[in-house]
C-alpha cells in the first residue's frame, strides 16, 4: 500500500488475524531508511507475523489498516532455503536479471566468505557457509528493505558471532532499511539502532541505541539496557 512519506517502513493501524486469533493488534510504525531494528518478544507476540505481513507472505490471514514497505524487499530466514539440485552460484543468482549476474555473485561470495564454494552442491556445506550463501542471495539484489527471521539461530556460538560481524560489514556498505526478528537479547543490543520489544500483537516498548560500532556487551549503557529487556521478557538478569 503506497503511503507518500519519507520514511522506509510505515505501518499505521496494522492488525493481523488469522481465524478468530489476532496475532497483531493496530500497530503503528515508522522506521527511517537505514535504520536497523530488531524485534523482540515471547514466543507468540507477534514478531514474525509482523515480518511476514511486511514481506507480503501469508495470503490467508485477514489484515486491517495499511502499510507501506520499498519495492526492492529481500527476506533472509533462519533456514537457508538452498535447493539441493542446483549449485550454490545458479542458487544465489535464482531469478536474478541482469547481465553480469554471475560475477556479481562471484564476488559477493568472496564478500561473505565462500568464493571457493562458487560451484559446490549445497549439501557440501556446512551450516554457517549455507546461512553465508543465504546472505550473499539477499543482498546480490541491493534490498531497500532486509528481513531477517532469526537467520542465526540455528548455528552455532562462534558461528553466530562470525554471521553477526559478517552481516554489520556488509550492512555498512549497501545501508538497507533491515528488520530482525530474534530471541537473542544480547543480538539485538550488538547490532540494532533501535529494539522494539512486542506483547500481545502490540509494541509494548521502544528504544533507540546511539553507540556506534563494534559494540561491546559490557558496555555500561548496554548492560543496562540488557537488564531490562530481560525482564521485560521474563528473566531477570542475575539467573543466567
Amino acid at each position: 500500500m503506497n503511503l507518500h512519506v519519507k520514511n522506509a517502513v510505515v505501518l499505521r493501524d496494522l492488525s493481523r488475524s488469522f481465524e478468530t486469533k489476532t496475532v497483531l493488534d493496530r500497530i503503528s510504525l515508522d522506521i527511517p531508511a537505514g535504520q536497523f531494528v530488531t524485534l523482540l518478544g515471547e514466543s507468540g507476540s507477534g514478531k514474525t507475523t509482523l515480518l511476514r505481513a511486511l514481506a507480503g507472505l501469508d495470503d490467508d490471514a485477514e489484515t486491517k489498516g495499511h502499510y507501506n514497505t520499498p519495492e526492492n524487499v529481500s527476506v533472509l530466514f533462519q533456514d537457508s532455503r538452498l535447493l539441493p539440485w542446483k549449485t550454490v552460484i545458479d542458487n544465489v543468482t535464482l531469478g536474478l536479471r541482469r547481465p553480469d549476474a554471475r560475477t556479481a555473485a562471484e564476488q559477493m561470495l568472496q564478500d561473505v566468505g565462500i568464493g571457493d564454494k562458487a560451484d559446490v552442491w549445497p549439501s557440501t556445506l556446512s551450516g554457517g557457509q549455507k546461512q553465508r550463501a543465504s546472505l550473499a542471495r539477499s543482498l546480490l539484489r541491493a534490498p531497500e528493505l532486509l528481513l531477517a527471521d532469526e537467520p542465526f539461530g540455528a548455528l552455532d556460538a562462534l558461528t553466530r558471532l562470525k554471521m553477526q560481524a559478517l552481516l554489520m560489514r556488509l550492512v555498512q556498505h549497501q545501508k538497507p532499511t533491515i528488520i530482525l526478528v530474534t530471541h537473542d537479547v544480547d543480538e539485538a543490543l550488538l547490532l540494532s539502532d533501535r529494539i522494539l520489544v512486542l506483547k500481545d500483537g502490540s509494541i509494548a516498548e521502544d528504544h533507540a541505541i546511539s553507540l556506534p560500532h563494534p559494540r561491546h556487551e559490557h558496555h555500561g549503557e548496554l548492560s543496562l539496557l540488557r537488564t531490562k529487556l530481560l525482564r521485560s521478557l521474563g528473566v531477570e538478569a542475575d539467573t543466567i
